[in-house]
């Protein structure tokens, strides 16, 4: 009937007396005793009705009971007690029953029985049935087991939430002290000091305080103590006696919202501002599907992918129609492999995720020595496969395109029900069978990576000789637009009156007068077979390419011929580099740093090369949904053709195969419409944010801004070159005007803006990483570039004087533009 701490964990004592007992295993404890439910049964019968009733009159605990109390209450050797309750199903991880029980303090030692009575008593409250009804548990009236503890007669007492209940940051410990007893802080009676210790080791404190910075830090270690002892962040009661802390109780915080980290910095390149509905579903359905099929190519169980099936469902989200990678899904992802700290840098590289993994996000990266090596083995195994039959895969890869898109199919004369069938077949045999750019993606992040920390090491070199190794690697599509362009540049600047058209004229006016320059209007129309996808947001199937606006094509080589070319010469920066590395390294070394260095090209190479012909299929779901929104629109189902992107996926192929839940579609895309025109209007989001519970209940707060003055500003360091001059900050390249060639400064580019990155001198970019579009192609074609550089499109404005180096990512502002504020002192 009675059980003492020692042996509490072999009894039904209850989740509070559970808790304590193995707390007692770790941390400094206050003596205690408790007394089971199955003592309440030792009362008559008449004695439990009046305990039910709350008479306690004439109650007199059994003999037995009594001598048992006495022993435990004598060892114990307090003068005041606590008597609370521990019911079996209190303080679990989903229900902490608080304030549901009765609870007593100060309890003088002959009065210690009567309020046992009192704890049991309010086992029969109709607000703790109520309680339990509401959260679905087991009903019943039942009494609890009683805790009897030794009072601590404490000086400053209080509670500590060791995540923030509120915000649920698990980053930031929560202390409310209160001077003498905690009782009347935790029955919220008073309210107390609020106490913030942080992870970073910031203190938030009132003033005056009554714990000392010592004191705070020390509480909050405590509850940090019982987190990761139960594994669960805890809420715990504590007070000091003396200087000495003593822990009171400790439960799980039941009130957590599960956080979930977004990010944008990479995503950004290829899907900028609102988004509509059909792009985003029908990007979410690669992801989902493409991911799980890479984990599995690297040795990853079926039943783990299964297991963690919510998590690649939700790679990445919709947030006031903007697409952000869900960053806690990819580092759960990654966290499937083994080597979880290894590739995590890789990827943070590859993807631009500059603040790293957020301190609260606790990923699961092992399950077990032995489970770990056997997944160790079988990631291996996976990694030697893929990266030996590479080659093979690409292979593979650009055949089944071929076969899918090298035969122009008449989309306009399919009917509704076949466009949806050709959709299906685009998606079996190519969207759903990314594997190869994939894995290639993969190995690029790892050999980049790896080339990275060589060069560090071997070479002593901060970047740039690593940016110059990569350059000029030639075979690259990307590249092959601008020397295009140049071409039709040059016939153009031969033609003037053709030159006129261009830039004034027209769509009808210039394919007219094409015709009457064969040869221009030859590599005119090759350029839009080839390229005509690669559109400013290429990725985004509401996008106008050129093959749809073929003067935007020309307007641009118009600019292109009226500006002098610029030269850069990547090549001889790329042979340097390689003279240095061989003179430098000898024997293995020299074996393996260009063993590595080839495979980073290679993948890197394909990497651009395999974006191209991503564009290319996205390119015909493009094509699919437009005639599906006009045959739509034929059937007096929507009152746009272009409204059908702002239906998703499934309803657009649900109206032709029969699993549709409205056929109400231009009611629907009415709704829409209206939502995603008020998001056009908000202000950008920030690059990172949190957000507890679902996202759309948020306020998300913008980033705090880095600040417009000073004079410097630092990225990352993509492609090497010391360059001065004015910038330009272009937000949309295709209404671009320039007189000559300039320093290009952009919030992001995409493969669209290769229509005007030949006449840039340098390349300044607020988004990005070593391995995005914008680093890729300015090292290709030898434009000194830094990316990342923060805020870099509200610091500068056209006109500014710059100096920046591509080598060391240092961009300096020699001069404000004339038209600008002063310069503003760094302060």
């Amino acid at each position: 009937m009675i059980v003492n701490a020692a042996e509490a964990l072999s009894f039904p004592v209850g989740g509070k007396a559970r808790a304590l007992a193995r707390l007692g295993q770790a941390f400094e404890i206050p003596g205690w005793f408790v007394i089971t439910p199955d003592a309440f049964e030792a009362l008559s019968e008449q004695d439990r009705q009046k305990v039910a009733l709350g008479d306690f009159a004439g109650i007199i605990l059994p003999e037995p009971l009594l001598t048992l109390l006495g022993r435990q209450l004598q060892s114990l050797q307090g003068g005041l007690w606590a008597v609370r309750s521990s019911a079996l199903d209190e303080d679990g991880a989903q229900a902490s029953f608080a304030g549901q029980f009765d609870s007593f303090l100060n309890v003088p030692t002959p009065e210690v029985a009567a309020h046992v009575l009192k704890v049991w008593h309010s086992g029969f409250a109709s607000r703790s049935e109520a309680y339990r009804k509401e959260r679905g548990m087991e009903t019943g009236q039942r009494v609890p087991a009683v805790l009897v503890q030794k009072m601590v007669q404490s000086e400053v007492a209080g509670v500590c939430f060791s995540a923030d209940p509120v915000t649920s940051d698990r980053t930031r410990c929560v202390i409310s002290a209160i001077q003498g007893l905690g009782d009347r802080l935790v029955s919220g009676e008073e309210d107390g000091e609020t106490y913030q210790v942080l992870d970073s080791g910031t203190l938030e404190k009132p003033s005056p305080a009554l714990l000392t910075d010592a004191q705070a830090r020390e509480v909050a270690a405590l509850a940090r103590g019982c987190e990761r002892f139960f594994g669960l962040p805890q809420d715990i009661e504590w007070a000091i006696e003396k200087g000495k802390l003593y822990l009171l109780q400790s439960r799980p915080i039941t009130t957590l919202e599960e956080v979930t980290w977004w990010d944008n910095s990479n995503i950004i390149e290829s899907y900028s501002g609102v988004t509509t509905p059909l792009t985003f579903s029908f990007a979410s359905r690669a992801y989902r599907t493409v991911y799980r099929h890479f984990v599995r190519m690297l040795g990853v169980s079926d039943s783990k992918i299964q297991q963690n099936g919510h998590v690649f469902d939700v790679m990445i989200g919709l947030v006031q129609g903007r697409i952000y990678y869900n960053l806690s899904n990819w580092y759960h992802v990654l966290g499937m492999l083994p080597g979880f700290s290894i590739n995590r840098k890789f990827m943070e590289q590859m993807m631009g995720v500059s603040d790293g993994m957020p301190p609260e996000l606790k990923v699961q990266t092992s399950s077990g020595a032995l489970q770990d090596a056997f997944d160790l083995s079988r990631t291996v195994t996976g990694l030697i496969w893929n990266f030996n039959t590479l080659p093979g895969s690409r292979a593979r890869f650009y055949a089944r395109l071929k076969k899918h898109l090298g035969v122009r199919k008449n989309l306009s004369a399919m009917s509704f029900g076949q466009l949806a069938d050709h959709y299906r077949k685009l998606e079996a045999e190519l969207l759903n069978r990314w594997d190869a750019p994939l894995t290639n993606d993969f190995f690029a992040m790892v050999f980049y990576g790896v080339l990275r920390q060589l060069c560090s090491k071997w070479l002593s070199d901060a970047g740039a000789l690593q940016n110059d190794l990569v350059s000029a690697e030639g075979q690259m599509i990307s590249a092959v637009p601008a020397q295009r362009l140049e071409e039709l540049a040059v016939l153009l600047r031969g033609n003037p009156e053709l030159l006129d058209t261009f830039q004034h004229g027209t769509r009808n006016d210039i394919l007219t007068a094409l015709k009457a320059h064969p040869n221009i209007h030859r590599l005119f129309h090759a350029y839009l077979q080839e390229f005509g996808e690669r559109c400013l947001d290429e990725l985004k199937l509401e996008s106008l390419t050129l093959q749809d606006e073929p003067e935007v094509l020309a307007r641009m080589v118009a600019r292109l011929a009226l500006t002098p070319p610029v030269h850069h010469d990547a090549r001889a920066r790329r042979d340097h580099a390689e003279e240095v590395a061989r003179d430098q390294l000898s024997g293995w070394k020299e074996r393996v740093f260009f063993w590595v260095l080839k495979h980073a090209r290679e993948c890197v190479r394909e990497r651009e090369n395999m974006r191209f012909e991503r564009t290319r299929v996205f390119g015909e779901a493009r094509k699919i949904f437009r005639n599906m929104g006009q045959q739509l629109t034929r059937m007096n189902l929507l009152d746009d053709p272009e409204d059908v992107f702002h239906l998703t996926v499934d309803e657009v192929l649900g109206y032709a195969e029969g699993t549709a839940f409205t056929q109400n579609l231009r009611e629907l895309v009415r709704i829409r419409k209206a939502e995603f025109k008020a998001f056009q209007d908000l202000p950008a989001l920030p690059r990172r944010f949190r957000a507890a519970g679902s996202v759309y209940r948020q306020s998300i707060q913008q980033q705090s801004s880095a600040g417009l003055s000073g004079t410097e500003r630092q990225g990352i360091p993509c492609s090497p070159g010391v360059v001065r001059g004015t910038v330009k900050v272009v937000r949309d390249p295709r209404t671009v005007q320039l007189s000559e060639p300039t320093i290009l400064v952009a919030e992001r580019t995409d493969p669209g803006w290769i229509i005007v990155l030949p006449l840039a001198r340098a390349l300044i970019v607020e988004r990005g990483s070593l391995l995005s579009h914008s680093a890729i192609v300015s090292r290709e074609l030898g434009i000194p570039g830094i990316v990342s550089v923060p805020e870099v499109t509200h610091w500068l404005q056209d006109g500014d004087e710059v100096e920046l180096d591509g080598s060391t990512g240092i961009v300096r502002l020699i001069q404000k533009a004339s038209h600008a504020h002063p310069l503003q002192e760094q302060p």
